[in-house]
């Protein structure tokens, strides 16, 4: 390839280096697969009998399991090796899978959650620390808008045919399908990981979780407190809106799952130019328009009588991903950095280890009533923009 072409300067302008396209091959794979029932598991817990209330403690359990992994996979993948750490993950989703799939109860599902959950919690702090070390911080902003366009595509394609499958075999036996499927692209995935490369790291330096919290940056932990508040306007109402379109609405599977890929196509068409700017201004006005995004949701969704009104709110869920790649290059850029995978891995520890009550909480909310689940998440959205935009900072970009 000569140096001046076309291609190099469009693979130069993406961060399309090596690690990384072997990183967005291995991700396309595994989410293809989680995809397949992820949106559709409150609605599959209704229809093996769960209570609200086991519902509830469906966001709770992932949003706690996302926190508990999440700091270990930090760890891991700074003292493994990206390459062995994605293994090890790979290894644990599989033996998840094999609990849903032969057993069929709320219980089983909890308990293969355990493990299957390990992919997205635990390889996050991996690949952002691969894509930033890889890209360096110029591109830091780049290479994660193209690593979250790669995640939407099997979370745009996944629903749609998880719909399929519902709409084919039913309900249940249409989950059972779709777990069984993620088992073979797990394991497909055991082989593809053997390409993604690990990047040269400093020495390990061992660092306990408080000594490393002790010295984040306070921009970081301002970014944190806001995003706890406008994660929980995310979190109160994320497993009941598949029960609201689906039982109030009565829009069919295979239409949330449409509804779905177009929330999906949204956040794609705008990382690539928010992306650009990102990574050569200011990064503080991105975020802020991202969390006002989070906050109208779920008023928004309130107000959709109809499926073609659900198409507007669900647009509207799609550009809450306008900023949230810049929101993760803040991250990396303030994290310390002999300790980039851990740092990051704390951060989503502490968040999503307050943020899973949330979720619980708003079992309890929905039983009161849909709006007023859904009016309290928009409460929680107002605060978290609001003391952003007082007291958040963003970061000045490194050329």
């Amino acid at each position: 390839m000569r140096p001046n072409s076309t291609t190099h300067r469009l693979t130069e302008f993406l961060g399309l280096k090596r690690s990384i396209v072997s990183l967005f091959c291995l991700t396309i794979l595994m989410l293809t697969g989680e995809k397949l029932w992820d949106r559709f598991l409150p609605k599959y817990l209704e229809g093996i009998g769960a209570t609200t209330l086991i519902i509830g403690a469906l966001g709770f359990l992932q949003n706690i399991l996302s926190a508990f992994w999440s700091l270990p996979g930090g760890y891991l993948a700074d003292r493994l090796g990206h390459r062995k750490s994605f293994l090890l993950f790979n290894c644990m989703a599989i033996a998840g899978y094999l609990v849903a799939i032969f057993f069929t109860n709320w219980i089983a599902v909890f308990i293969g959650m355990i493990f299957f959950s390990a992919w997205s919690a635990i390889s996050l702090p991996a690949s952002m620390s691969l894509i930033g070390k890889s890209l360096g911080n110029s591109k830091t902003a780049m290479g994660i808008s193209m690593h979250a366009i790669i995640r939407r595509i099997p979370m745009a394609v996944g629903p749609i045919v998880g719909g399929m499958l519902i709409t084919t075999y039913g309900l249940i036996n249409g989950i059972r399908t779709a777990f069984m499927i993620s088992l073979v692209f797990c394991l497909l995935g055991m082989v593809l990981q053997l390409m993604v490369k690990d990047i040269a790291a400093t020495a390990y330096q061992p660092i306990h979780p408080l000594a490393l919290w002790k010295q984040m940056d306070f921009r970081l932990k301002n970014l944190l407190v806001s995003d706890i508040l406008i994660r929980f306007c995310e979190q109160i109402p994320y497993v009941f809106v598949v029960i609201w379109c689906l039982d109030v609405i009565k829009v069919s599977p295979q239409q949330f799952g449409w509804l779905t890929a177009i929330e999906m196509i949204t956040a794609a068409l705008i990382y690539i130019p928010v992306a650009s700017f990102s990574d050569r201004t200011e990064r503080k006005p991105f975020v802020v328009i991202t969390f006002f995004f989070f906050t109208i949701f779920p008023v928004v969704l309130f107000f959709s009588k109809s499926f073609v009104a659900l198409i507007i709110a669900f647009i509207i869920r799609g550009l809450k991903e306008f900023g949230e790649p810049t929101r993760k290059a803040i991250i990396l850029d303030l994290c310390p950095a002999a300790a980039k995978a851990r740092g990051y891995g704390l951060y989503y520890f502490v968040r999503d280890f307050i943020v899973s009550f949330a979720a619980f909480l708003g079992g309890f909310i929905w039983k009161i009533g849909p709006a007023f689940n859904l009016f309290t998440a928009a409460a929680f959205g107002i605060a978290g923009t609001l003391i952003f935009m007082l007291y958040g900072k963003g970061t000045d970009v490194k050329k």
